[in-house]
């Protein structure tokens, strides 16, 4: 089929070492050769979506494939999350590079798992493979939920990706789902069974069995342009300055980060929730997109090099440009905890202050209570999870710590990785620690910016679970992500910490335990401290 200049093949079978046949629809120019852009993906390689952005690059002089991966739609085999995606990409994009409409270079394209899935195949170093356009890219296990098991709303992504197509999922509860105890078999609390969901509870350490879905401790082999693309509020956010920061360490030529003011679905919105980020908030995306790929698959050198960070700054409203994540220009900002040991809800006496705590102070204590965790206010599917929400209502819990500067007498812009160093102790077998960064407005809108969880029994990181004393006091870093806003006069910086973030993460039943097969836990008595010994404070641009 050719029409204007562009011609469409529907269900092209692309094989693959094993014998197993992939689906492809391939639009390209009608004059070959061209280079091709391939993107993979488990959500339907169809729709109307996809076919404009396949004509949109086939009249842009490129070939533009999109597949179904192993084992959804039309491909064959059986569907593995991430686990065959690495040598399946790596033998299409030779197969495409071979093909006389194709002039020898392949990049690759897509958000989310489509995303992961080039840097699995970037491993395998594909000799045509020019360069990768890399869109809200999940990160390593255990980096995102760092609880040894997957996040709660994953059983959503499993229900949804069950059998070949796509699954409807809105006739779920799924916050009763999130629920549902032991973990293991959560998958019938949703009204199916997944394999593939029992497998991955059980696996609570970085063990060998993850090895075929991680990348970014290899992150350094891969040596080809990037176009990391990802927003502040994507909640998958953290993977994607991290791996354009690795590979600019790496001396890796053509790396871009382009982070906005978005979700998961970037460049779709310029408002989540209530909050609106003005009209610059959008961006002609493809075209950006477009751009770097003429630069680094065609060798076309524009009027002027981009710099190689485009970072939108919520607040003021504005995109700026960078040469380096985080900015060499980005102030860190330290905020000590401090109180009089009754630092409980936003009516407690918490305290946010520049200079580091002088006198002894008392610690403060929270209670944990498994069957009534503190809400982490989102939505109930897994395509976004969480955004700039209301925390007001939250904070008047007593078993949420709330530590506030005073109203800002000037603008200040926190730009950069944000960390809370805590000293904490409880008094069960184990516990988390949650951190939430909040931007106060003058109406009392508390806005969370970003945040983080620390499990105590991987204190040490998830390759192993240490055990916990109870009483004892550790030092622990609860790394909470990135973010890049100015706050205005009259704002406030605001740190929550408690124990639970529901259904974000799985609550900790505070047993020590295997966490998968048990069904009831104990409530804990938590402590953290702020004195000049052990100083609790956050970490605005942590550049540790």
């Amino acid at each position: 089929m050719a029409e204007a200049g562009i011609t469409r093949r529907f269900n092209v079978r692309v094989p693959l070492r094993d014998g197993v046949t992939l689906a492809a629809d391939v639009v390209r120019p009608a004059q070959p050769p061209a280079p091709a852009v391939l993107m993979r993906t488990p959500y339907g390689r169809g729709g109307e979506r996809q076919a404009k952005r396949a004509e949109y690059f086939a009249k842009a002089g490129y070939a533009f494939v999109t597949m179904d991966v192993r084992g959804r739609g039309d491909s064959d085999g059986r569907f593995e999350p991430y686990r065959n995606d690495g040598p399946d990409g790596a033998d299409v994009i030779g197969w495409i590079a071979a093909q006389d409409w194709c002039d020898g270079a392949v990049a690759t394209f897509g958000g989310s798992y489509p995303g992961r899935i080039q840097w699995l195949t970037a491993l395998h170093q594909p000799p045509a493979l020019a360069a990768m356009v890399c869109l809200v890219t999940p990160s390593d296990p255990f980096v995102e939920w760092p609880t040894g098991v997957p996040d709660l709303m994953h059983i959503h992504w499993f229900r949804m990706t069950d059998g070949r197509a796509v699954q409807y999922t809105a006739d779920t509860d799924w916050m009763k789902v999130y629920a549902h105890r032991p973990l293991l078999t959560m998958d019938e609390a949703a009204g199916f069974v997944s394999a593939n969901w029992r497998e991955e509870v059980r696996h609570t350490t970085l063990d060998e069995w993850w090895e075929p879905l991680r990348y970014q401790h290899r992150i350094g082999e891969v040596d080809v342009p990037v176009l990391h693309i990802s927003g502040w509020y994507d909640d998958e956010e953290i993977g994607t300055p991290a791996n354009f920061a690795a590979l600019t360490a790496a001396g890796r030529a053509g790396q871009r980060l382009l982070m906005g003011p978005w979700g998961h679905a970037v460049n779709t919105t310029r408002q989540l929730g209530d909050i609106d980020f003005g009209p610059d908030a959008l961006i002609d995306l493809d075209a950006y997109v477009l751009a770097f790929l003429d630069e680094h698959v065609r060798g076309e050198k524009p009027e002027r090099v981009p710099d190689p960070v485009r970072i939108f700054v919520m607040g003021a409203g504005e995109w700026r440009d960078e040469t380096a994540w985080p900015p060499a220009s980005a102030a860190t900002h330290v905020f000590h905890l401090a109180s009089d040991g009754r630092a409980n809800s936003r009516f407690g006496d918490g305290r946010l202050q520049t200079g580091p705590v002088t006198e002894e102070q008392p610690p403060d204590e929270w209670g944990h209570d498994p069957d009534r965790p503190v809400p982490f206010i989102t939505g109930e599917g897994s395509g976004q999870i969480g955004g700039p929400d209301d925390y007001l209502g939250v904070e008047g819990r007593g078993d949420v710590l709330v530590y506030s500067t005073e109203p800002l007498t000037s603008g200040l812009e926190l730009i950069g990785p944000v960390t809370l160093v805590a000293h904490v102790a409880t008094s069960a077998a184990d516990t988390d620690i949650t951190a939430k960064l909040i931007d106060v407005h003058p109406s009392g809108f508390a806005q969370r910016l970003c945040d983080g969880l620390i499990r105590l029994r991987f204190r040490h990181g998830p390759e192993k679970a240490e055990p916990v004393t109870p009483g004892e006091v550790y030092e622990v870093r609860v790394v909470m992500w990135d973010t890049c806003v100015r706050l205005e006069a009259g704002h406030r910086v605001r740190v929550e910490v408690a124990s639970s973030a529901f259904p974000k993460f799985d609550v900790n039943l505070g047993t020590g335990g295997d966490m998968y097969t048990e069904t009831e836990g104990v409530q804990a008595s938590n402590r953290i401290w702020h004195t000049p010994d052990r100083p609790s404070r956050l970490i605005i641009n942590d550049r540790a």
